[in-house]
C-alpha cells in the first residue's frame, strides 16, 4: 500500500447530523465558513457509519469509521472504555460502560439517566471511591469502578475461580443488546432493568447475578452518600444509582491501524472510549490533558487543531482522527440553536486554526459518527454526509450538509468501516 502524498486529517463531528424528517438542519443552517470551503473542492455522499438500519453509538461507529468491521472486530463498549480509563480487564474480567444516574431507590424508577448532566467529575469520583473494590458473591468476586468524565464511568468485574462471561443484558433501559452491540432505543419503560443471561452457561448466569448485587449494593451505598446528602441540600439530583450496559471482554486482537491502511496514525479525543479505541487499534493517542469541565472550550479546540498540525508536520505521521464531541449533547438535549452553535465554534476554533497550519499536501475526510437530530433528542439509524477534501478533488457543492451530500459522486456508502479504504485509495490515485 505504500504511504500517503498527502497529509490526512481525519475529523468526525460527533452527533452533528440530523434527520431527513428533522424540521430545521443544524449542518444546513450553521455559519461554517471554513468547512464548506472544504466542500468546494471534494468527493461527498452518504454513510451509514455502521449498517443501515442501525442506530449506532459512538464508540462502534468510531471503529468503523476506521476501517475495522464491528461483526469482527468490536469487543463491547465496556473493555474500551477500560482501556482508554487505564483500568485492567484481565483475561477473566468483564467490562461495563456506566452511567450514574438519578433514581427513586424504593421501586428503582430512573428519574434521570446522566444525573441531569450536574454531576461533576470531582463529585463522581468521590462517589466511584464508595464503591470501587465491593466484594461480591461472598468475597469471590470483585468490582473496580472508575469514574471517567462528569456522570460517566466504567466497571470491571472479576471472578476468584471464574471466566465472567459478556453474555448479560443492560441495566440502562434507554440501550438494547443486538447481539454485540448496543443501540438506543426511542422508547422504554424508565426503570433499572435487572441483568438477564443472554446464553445457558452458567458464566452467564454467573456474571448476571454480580451485576445485579452490584446494582443494589451501588444503590444502597450511593444514596445515603454524603456527596448526595449535600446535593439534596443544595435541590440538586442525587447521583444513587450506577446503570450498566455494553459489556465486553478484550478476548479479540485487531490487527493494527497501520497494519490494514499502510499509514503511520494518530488520534486526538476528548472522551474516554475513543481514547480506548486507540489503544485498541494502536493509534498513538496526543489528546490533550485537559479536564473538560473546567477549560474554555474556544481554548481546548485551538490546542486540539494546533496538535493535529503538529502531529503531521512534526511527529511524521501521515494521518490524524480527530474526534469532536461538541454537537451531540446539545442534539440529546433537544437544542437545535445549541447544535449549530457548538458547530460554529468548531468551525471558528478549529478548522480555522488547523487550516492556518495546513500545507499545499493536506487532505481532509470530515463527517459525523451518527446523527443526532435536536426533534429525536437520541441517535438515529440515519446516514450523515461525508466528504473527502484534497487539491486535486472534483468540484463540489461548496457547502457541507446532508442536502448537498445526498447528490454528491460518492453516493450512499452502506458500511462506514469501507469509508477510509475507499478516501485513501482516492488520495493515493496518481
Amino acid at each position: 500500500m505504500g504511504g500517503l502524498p498527502v497529509k490526512v486529517f481525519y475529523v468526525v463531528l460527533d452527533g452533528a447530523a440530523d434527520s431527513p424528517s428533522s424540521p430545521r438542519r443544524t449542518l444546513e443552517e450553521a455559519d461554517k465558513p471554513n468547512i464548506d470551503s472544504l466542500a468546494k473542492r471534494c468527493a461527498c455522499g452518504m454513510l451509514y457509519t455502521v449498517a443501515p438500519g442501525v442506530a449506532p453509538q459512538s464508540d462502534v461507529a468510531t471503529l468503523s469509521l476506521l476501517g475495522y468491521d464491528p461483526e469482527r472486530y468490536y469487543p463491547g463498549r465496556g473493555p474500551l472504555e477500560a482501556l482508554g480509563a487505564g483500568v485492567e480487564v484481565g483475561e477473566g474480567g468483564v467490562a461495563f460502560r456506566a452511567n450514574f444516574a438519578t433514581v427513586d431507590p424504593a421501586t428503582r424508577r430512573i428519574i434521570d439517566r446522566r444525573v441531569g448532566r450536574s454531576l461533576t467529575s470531582f463529585e463522581a469520583r468521590r462517589l466511584a471511591d464508595a464503591v470501587d473494590g465491593l466484594k461480591l458473591a461472598n468475597g469471590k468476586a470483585l468490582a473496580r469502578f472508575r469514574a471517567t468524565i462528569g456522570h460517566r464511568g466504567v466497571l470491571v468485574l472479576t471472578h476468584e475461580d471464574y471466566i465472567l462471561s459478556d453474555e448479560v443484558s443492560n441495566t440502562d433501559p434507554a440501550y438494547e443488546r443486538r447481539g454485540r452491540i448496543s443501540v438506543a432505543l426511542e422508547r422504554f419503560e424508565p426503570f433499572i432493568r435487572r441483568a438477564e443471561p443472554l446464553s445457558d452457561r452458567p458464566e452467564a448466569r454467573l456474571t448476571a447475578g454480580l451485576v445485579n448485587e452490584f446494582t443494589d449494593k451501588a444503590i444502597e451505598i450511593l444514596d445515603r452518600h454524603p456527596v448526595n446528602i449535600e446535593r439534596e441540600r443544595r435541590g440538586l439530583p442525587k447521583a444513587n444509582a450506577i446503570l450498566l450496559r455494553d459489556a465486553g471482554r478484550l478476548s479479540i486482537k485487531p490487527p493494527s491501524f497501520e497494519a490494514i491502511h499502510g499509514v503511520k496514525g494518530s488520534s486526538i479525543a476528548e472522551m474516554v472510549v475513543e481514547k480506548g479505541i486507540a489503544a485498541y487499534v494502536g493509534l498513538k493517542d496526543l489528546s490533550p490533558g485537559f479536564d473538560l469541565e473546567s477549560v474554555d472550550q474556544r481554548r481546548r479546540l485551538i490546542e486540539e487543531a494546533r496538535l493535529a498540525a503538529k502531529a503531521v508536520y512534526e511527529l511524521g505521521f501521515d494521518l490524524v482522527y480527530v474526534h469532536l464531541k461538541g454537537p451531540d449533547e446539545p442534539g440529546h438535549d433537544g437544542s437545535f440553536e445549541g447544535k449549530v452553535r457548538a458547530v460554529e465554534e468548531i468551525d471558528r476554533y478549529f478548522f480555522a486554526t488547523l487550516m492556518d497550519s495546513v500545507e499545499e499536501d493536506a487532505a481532509f475526510i470530515v463527517t459525523s459518527d451518527h446523527a443526532t437530530p435536536w426533534d429525536r433528542r437520541a441517535h438515529t439509524s440515519d446516514p450523515v454526509p461525508v466528504m473527502v477534501s484534497w487539491k486535486e478533488a472534483p468540484s463540489g457543492p461548496g457547502l457541507f450538509s446532508e442536502s448537498s451530500c445526498r447528490k454528491g459522486g460518492l453516493g450512499i456508502i452502506e458500511r462506514g468501516f469501507k469509508l477510509l479504504p475507499l478516501a485513501l485509495k482516492m488520495l493515493r490515485a496518481p
